[in-house]
């Protein structure tokens, strides 16, 4: 059987969601636009509707050789345009950047815009006091824009609470000056290469690529000595405008959530599961130490965490007393919001999906999770008899299992099994996150259960680690074996535990994750639509490069009870969003540099 696959988001259809129950009075902490309906967040939306506005204008004027014209010559003679409206990609790049960074109420951002737009408006106030500009109407009207985007800033200031990273302005230094220096040198070779004009010297050429890196328009033609294409101008206003919005992302990129799980965090987790821990399948893997943690103020639940790019990502149910889940929830939900963080929830079963959904976050059905009740549990049947074959060709091979605690396996034991397991596993990335615990062999994790299994020689094969659920159930976290082994060798061992399972004390048994079962269930049945097989259709062409349907046909062929589990968040249009970075956490894509995240394949 496929190891254990965390959650992916995919399109889902037909989307399925929680049962939604009577939203509660409007709370502070909510995720929702604060202030709603009040001139000050309406003030708020105004600022950012301008900076989108000027961001689609500067690239029509881009695009459009006499509407650019046109503001470069206000922009040169007795005129002037509203602020941002420069005809520039730069302008583009920059309004396009503030508007989102706006939009998440980014405290630094307002800061930013009101020490660009304050001293202009102000100049354009003076110098429509004197002299000719105040003759010319467009100027009025330049102002007017400028002072209302203005007077929009300080009136919706308090909108604008999100906290930055400490460490933004050093890095946005950096990156600012080392994308010059690159970008610059690019764009000065590409300049030389290509000039027309015979006898240029490099200090005419450095001063024509900083111009062109700042309009495509006149601004650059007062260097004589150079005469390049239209496509250079181009290429280096590119490049001018990428490294600034590298420069923007550093100056207001939201905090990672450094503050990992201390011990004393872990310490009142295992707490809350040692009370409440059968609730959910997937509470022990709240405490991978990749993830931070936010307590209700009664300390009796917590939600469990990681910041990855931007997402605050959470995954399972909330651990402890279903009582106090709301408080645990407005806290995190506070924390997401206090640093512009896109909160959501992956694999949420359908209780805290509805709690969740309460507090203005919506769902989508993700796929099912795969629960053995052993009391049901029979090898017996012609349903069965693909998993007793397997069970019993591998068993006649001579391979056995050994099934143990993991506090009763003896050191060098443990570190032959670790090694092994690093030895077997597929690919150099650790994979998983919301279903993987992400360490093997800690002596913290005493209560997991190993399963060995070693061939007809008595070398090892195979493992497969379960971590407590409650004190009666265990769930899949890794799964690991010998490509070179015997077919069948996942089935036997899991088969093994299930009948072994009564002398463990252990009751249930969570395999895997099947994401869209119910598309390829029901896809398959006499009288399936012809949106749903062509969906099934779908899901099955990309299953050849992801385990997807074969998730699902290796965990039905046991008979399972199938949970549904959800993915939760705050807007639709975050769902890509979310999708990145849960493929980011489970491993799945890795961006160049950051390398892989502890956790499982």
């Amino acid at each position: 059987m496929p190891a254990r696959q965390s959650t992916l988001i995919s399109p889902q259809v037909p989307a399925q969601r929680t049962p939604r129950s009577p939203r509660r009075a409007p709370d502070p902490t909510a995720v929702v636009p604060a202030g709603t309906g009040t001139l000050r967040a309406r003030a708020a939306a105004a600022t950012v509707w301008y900076l989108r506005l000027q961001a689609v204008l500067n690239i029509v004027a881009v695009l459009s050789l006499p509407f650019r014209e046109e503001v470069h010559e206000h922009n040169a003679g007795e005129f002037f345009t509203p602020y941002l409206a420069t005809a520039g990609l730069v302008s583009a790049a920059l309004a396009l950047f503030l508007a989102v960074v706006m939009h998440r109420r980014k405290r630094a951002a307002w800061v930013f815009n009101l020490l660009l737009a304050g001293p202009l408006f102000g100049l354009y106030v003076i110098a429509l006091t004197r002299g000719s500009y105040r003759e010319h109407p467009f100027n009025w009207l330049s102002a007017a824009l400028t002072g209302l985007f203005v007077a929009a800033l300080l009136l919706g200031r308090r909108e604008f609470d999100a906290l930055g990273d400490r460490s933004n302005p050093r890095l946005a230094l950096a990156v600012g000056a080392g994308g010059l220096l690159v970008g610059g040198t690019l764009g000065t070779l590409l300049v030389r290469a290509t000039n027309t004009v015979p006898g240029a010297g490099l200090k005419d050429e450095i001063s024509y690529t900083l111009l062109r890196g700042i309009s495509v328009g006149p601004l650059a033609d007062r260097v004589d000595a150079v005469d390049a294409p239209r496509w250079v101008d181009v290429i280096v206003n590119l490049l001018t405008a990428a490294v600034f919005v590298l420069v923007l992302h550093a100056c207001f990129r939201a905090p990672r959530g450094a503050r990992l799980l201390a011990a004393e965090d872990e310490e009142r987790l295992r707490a809350l599961l040692d009370r409440h821990g059968e609730r959910d399948s997937l509470g022990y893997f709240a405490l991978r130490r990749d993830k931070s943690v936010m307590f209700s103020p009664s300390g009796k639940a917590a939600v469990t965490y990681r910041v990855v790019g931007g997402v605050s990502l959470a995954s399972g149910d909330p651990i402890g007393d279903p009582e106090a889940w709301p408080g645990a929830i407005d806290a995190w939900l506070a924390e997401a919001r206090r640093h512009a963080w896109t909160p959501a929830v992956m694999g949420a079963s359908e209780e805290a999906g509805t709690i969740y959904g309460r507090h203005g976050l919506d769902a989508l059905e993700l796929g099912d999770e795969a629960i053995v009740d052993l009391a049901d549990f029979t090898l017996d049947g012609r349903a069965m008899r693909g998993v007793r074959q397997a069970h019993n060709r591998v068993r006649r091979a001579g391979y056995t299992v050994r099934i143990r605690r993991h506090e009763d396996i003896p050191d060098d034991e443990t570190t032959l099994l670790v090694d092994r397991a690093d030895r077997w596993r597929d690919g150099t990335t650790e994979r998983g996150f919301s279903m993987a615990l992400g360490r093997l062999g800690d002596t913290s994790d005493g209560r997991c259960v190993m399963l060995e299994c070693r061939d007809a020689d008595g070398e090892p094969r195979a493992l497969l680690s379960f971590v407590p659920w409650g004190e009666h159930g265990l769930s899949l976290d890794l799964m690991r074996r010998d490509r070179a082994c015997e077919n069948g060798l996942m089935e036997y061992m899991v088969v093994e535990l299930l009948l072994q399972a009564e002398e463990l004390g252990i009751r249930r048994v969570s395999l895997n994750f099947a994401m869209f079962r119910s598309v390829f269930e029901r896809g398959s049945r006499l009288g399936a639509g012809p949106v749903l097989r062509l969906w099934r259709s779908t899901l099955t062409f990309f299953s050849r490069w992801w385990q997807i349907e074969s998730l699902y046909r290796a965990n039905a062929k046991y008979r399972p009870v199938w949970e549904p589990r959800f993915l939760l968040f705050a807007k639709t249009a975050d769902i890509p969003r979310i999708g990145l970075a849960s493929a980011r956490a489970e491993g799945f894509l890795t961006l160049p540099g950051l390398g892989g995240r502890p956790s499982r394949s």
